[in-house]
């Protein structure tokens, strides 16, 4: 699959759960596959709506079979920093959480999480 082929399938999903975008925002959802070239297993597609400091808006789309890479959120700066809130539009999400139970997702669903910053497990990783 490519970026494009990605960014539009990611353009559909999101409008049959019935999140409307303008068409800039079709084009702005990132693809990415995270440096490893393996889009279709590891890979997300997003849409940010606002990313500053403090707080974050995001719509994140992950077609069967994709999965984000494992990754942690270590405090920064001596703060707590910034919060993920992860609701499922449709489908199932797992949520894997070092410690905790995993947390299964379903379409209305949510759970929060802290969030730092992104330190991905996999050195490879390129975010």
């Amino acid at each position: 699959m490519t970026e494009a082929e990605a960014r539009q399938r990611a353009a559909t999903a999101l409008a049959e759960a019935g999140i409307v975008l303008t068409p800039a925002e079709q084009d702005t959802i990132e693809v990415t596959d995270f440096g490893l070239g393996r889009l279709e297993e590891v890979g997300l597609q997003l849409l940010v709506y606002v990313n500053t400091e403090r707080v974050c808006a995001k719509e994140l789309v992950l077609f069967p079979g994709q999965t984000c890479p494992e990754h942690r959120h270590p405090p920064v700066g001596g703060g707590p920093g910034k919060e993920e809130t992860f609701r499922c539009r449709r489908g199932e999400v797992q949520l894997h959480v070092a410690g905790r139970p995993e947390v299964v997702l379903g379409p209305g669903e949510q759970a929060t999480i802290p969030d730092e910053n992104d330190v991905f497990t996999d050195p490879r990783i390129v975010r």
